[in-house]
């Protein structure tokens, strides 16, 4: 059937998927990489990290958002991680979502390997840049919440105007992104820092950008968002494994369920209407600004 992936390349998902799972087990019952802060691990918690991952893969697999935006403000707010290894542990988790996602969109040609060449070379850059000013405000939980707020704002207005307008990506045509490198060069250098500082993924920026600002066609956006996200993901997310910053066991099962649901998103994207979904997520993401937000100012709200 047309548009269907045929099973054999589903077989290294798969196995990703038993990697890690495995590899939680171990640092699970091990205890390593455990990080201060963090309330130790049982079946009840483990299952709901897997669930939240899911969800946040499915959403990703749906609409084209990186499910750190989804999972971040879950586990800081409701599941109690200090702001520092929640953002630690989100850009951990999306090396192994975006490795899963790019080579869905490698085995069928939707990267543009000069995009992401420039893109990912600088944005590597300003992973470093953003991960030193991340070590001199990881101490500082409001003021780290009120930058994260700052930049969930970005998502929560574009996908709230999508869902609002009923507006789609526009279906440009085309196998690659013809925009000026250097300018793909800064614009992976700002990603980049963002990366750094925040631990989101990116793909909340790249994907508009990219669209918008170089004229990419959609289908190789995806791709080559989610290809220089992985050179992103590892740096950042390494520096903070190294320094502490990261749950091993939470960051592992998280990334377990992000790319089943990005699988399953994939696979039933045609029964959803994605400007309705942008816009029930905008509005979730326009509570999580205002919550990051007033809790710098002393002022918390449900």
């Amino acid at each position: 059937m047309k548009g269907t992936v045929p099973w054999r390349e589903q077989i290294p998902v798969v196995v990703l998927v038993f990697i890690i799972a495995a590899l939680a087990a171990w640092a699970i019952a091990t205890g390593s990489g455990a990080a201060p802060g963090v309330t130790p691990m049982d079946a009840g918690k483990g299952t709901a990290l897997v669930v939240v991952g899911f969800l946040a893969g499915l959403l990703g697999g749906l609409i084209g958002t990186g499910g750190c935006s989804v999972m971040l403000p879950i586990i800081h707010f409701w599941m109690g991680y200090p702001a520092s290894i929640a953002v630690g542990t989100m850009l951990f988790a999306v090396i192994f979502t975006a490795v899963s996602g790019a080579y869905g969109h490698l085995v069928r040609r939707n990267v543009d390997k000069r995009a992401f060449l420039w893109l990912g070379g600088a944005g590597v850059v300003g992973v470093l840049l953003g991960s030193w000013v991340f070590t001199l405000i990881s101490g500082q939980s409001k003021l780290l919440g009120l930058i994260l707020g700052i930049i969930f704002l970005w998502p929560a207005i574009r996908m709230t105007y999508e869902g609002l307008a009923q507006r789609a990506m526009p279906k440009r045509e085309g196998t690659a992104i013809t925009g000026s490198g250097p300018g793909m060069g800064v614009f992976g250098f700002i990603i980049g820092i963002a990366t750094g500082v925040a631990g989101l993924g990116g793909g909340y920026a790249l994907v508009p950008g990219l669209i918008y600002l170089f004229n990419a066609p959609v289908y190789i956006t995806m791709g080559t968002s989610l290809a220089t996200m992985i050179p992103l993901a590892v740096v950042g997310g390494g520096i903070k494994l190294a320094q502490g910053f990261v749950d091993l066991g939470t960051g592992l099962l998280l990334a377990a369920g992000t790319i089943i649901g990005a699988q399953v998103g994939a696979a039933i994207i045609k029964r959803f209407k994605p400007a309705t979904l942008k816009l029930i997520f905008g509005l979730y993401f326009l509570y999580v600004t205002v919550k990051f937000i007033t809790a710098f100012f002393g002022i918390q709200i449900w």
